[in-house]
């Protein structure tokens, strides 16, 4: 870093907001902070819309800032890109909040950091260290260290740089940080949780893909089950058949299953009779299916991870995009299985589902990559020891990461930490009926959250990134939360529904 041109950084900083203030944004272009480097920063006014090469959905900036966008090369190999939005010094609320990603990243989730600049946070994202399509992984293959900054190291060198930048803006540091992630984002979360503990105050891990492998490995496992046998695919319009069922069989309300937990639904119900029918399933489909909602065990049917809850197959976010696919479109779970093996783990480009070995590629999988992509640790004593809280939510209706995953952790975490009156203090998990996966299904499904649509009031019941401050702040821990859902899915439309969650095992 140049040490003139900070301490000018930091003068002109004191300044209204303006073009004296403008004029410091730009001077910050240039700047380095160990690693990091600043390529650009310019203010912007609104309106504004950011736009990932590698993202359909535009973010919509309604607020001025400055933008800030830099490369950060922790190994000769590193070229992780990011970018810090700083609200003008009057509207900014003095903290920190780095925005996770999804899938294999790639690309800054600018929904996530609009969000947090709304609410007058000074917000960071990254690409993670390369740029691609979200379930695209051939650019791993022969970069080992490009897999280490996805995997664990991005994250933790872009929050450091984008301290480091807030800091030379505003002329402090930010009073708090935090760090908010659903999906890869809330794996990324509880690896920061995990391995980075002083990194940020609180963190909210939205439907964590923290058992990377086992993950990963249960999609293929899935994917073999359709396969198995002539007649094992599950046609898209078998989905709402089998959703109807399983609501009936776990007696939902109101379009939902209140507790999939405690319904064990068999698809075996809709058997078809003898001689076939139409409003059946098939031998061969009712096995795929048992196998899905089962989840994967090894040969000797130990189970190694749990399957899909019963509830979430219907609808535009559900099985038919996840899991069975879509005429002429593959199944998601089909594409992360198949750039996962072919990309980081064999490192062949031409490795197909056909190759899968559920115990051989399971384990050279977790030998090779285990250390770097899975947060499974259920030691969380140092991220408890400076005082760190911890949110976790999942919706019941995932289609993509089995809700039962989120329990599991939690209850590992419980276990190695002394039960879940010892680990209130500071870690909370809420699960969200009929939600799917970090967003949508036919429940409540907004609270806030890089993927999510923006709570409906920005306040600690509603919102729970505002409900983690306050719980960092003023120790007032989230006894609940209210999800809401809007007409249409529009919030300009208005609240539908609402409906309060509580803290599971409490």
């Amino acid at each position: 870093m140049h040490a003139t041109r900070l301490a000018a950084a930091i003068a002109i900083v004191m300044a209204p907001w303006g073009s004296a203030v403008a004029a410091e944004c730009g001077a910050l272009a240039g700047m380095r902070f160990a690693d990091a480097h600043v390529i650009a920063a310019a203010p912007v006014d609104p309106p504004f819309t950011a736009v990932s090469p590698y993202r359909t959905e535009p973010a919509e900036v309604a607020v001025p800032f400055c933008r800030v966008q830099g490369v950060i090369r922790p190994s000769e190999d590193s070229d992780i890109r990011f970018e810090v939005w700083l609200p003008p010094p009057p509207a900014w609320n003095g903290r920190y909040e780095g925005v996770g990603n999804g899938g294999f990243a790639g690309s800054i989730i600018y929904s996530g950091m609009a969000n947090g600049l709304a609410g007058g946070y000074a917000v960071s994202g990254t690409d993670t260290g390369h740029g691609a399509d979200g379930t695209d992984a051939r650019w791993a293959i022969g970069h080992p260290e490009k897999v280490v900054d996805f995997g664990e190291r991005a994250i933790h060198v872009t929050a450091a740089a984008a301290k480091a930048v807030i800091a030379a803006y505003y002329g402090r540091a930010p009073e708090r940080a935090y760090f908010s992630g659903c999906s890869d984002g809330g794996r990324e979360a509880l690896v920061e949780a995990e391995r980075y503990p002083d990194d940020f105050d609180g963190i909210v891990a939205g439907a964590p893909a923290n058992a990377w492998i086992k993950l990963i490995g249960a999609a293929m496992w899935n994917q073999t089950a359709l396969r198995a046998e002539p007649g094992s695919a599950i046609p898209p319009d078998r989905l709402d058949l089998l959703a109807h069922a399983a609501h009936e069989a776990c007696h939902a309300k109101g379009g939902v299953i209140e507790a999939p937990e405690q319904c064990h639904f068999d698809p075996a119900v809709l058997a078809c009779p003898a001689g076939g029918g139409k409003d059946c399933l098939t031998a061969p489909q009712i096995t795929a299916l048992q196998r899905i909602y089962g989840g994967m065990h090894d040969a000797a049917g130990a189970p190694l991870f749990p399957g899909f809850a019963p509830g979430g197959e219907a609808g535009p976010g559900g099985w038919a995009l996840w899991t069975t696919g879509k005429p002429g479109q593959q199944a998601l779970q089909l594409q992360f299985g198949t750039g996962f093996f072919s990309g980081m783990v064999d490192e062949d480009p031409t490795w197909t589902v056909a190759r899968f070995d559920l115990a051989r590629d399971l384990q050279a999988a977790h030998d090779k990559l285990a250390a770097v992509l899975d947060a499974t640790d259920p030691d969380l004593s140092r991220f408890r020891a400076r005082g760190g809280k911890l949110i976790q939510y999942h919706g019941w209706y995932d289609p993509a990461i089995p809700p039962q995953s989120s329990i599991d952790f939690y209850r590992a975490v419980a276990g190695r930490m002394g039960g879940d009156a010892e680990i209130a203090s500071f870690y909370r998990l809420f699960m969200m009926p009929g939600m799917g996966h970090c967003r949508g299904g036919p429940g409540e499904d907004s609270i806030g959250g890089v993927f999510g649509l923006p709570a409906p009031v920005r306040d600690p019941a509603h919102d729970v990134v505002a409900a983690l401050a306050r719980w960092v702040e003023q120790g007032v821990a989230p006894e609940r939360l209210v999800a809401s859902r809007y007409v249409d899915g529009k919030p300009a439309a208005g609240v539908a529904s609402e409906r309060v969650l509580t803290p599971y095992g409490h």
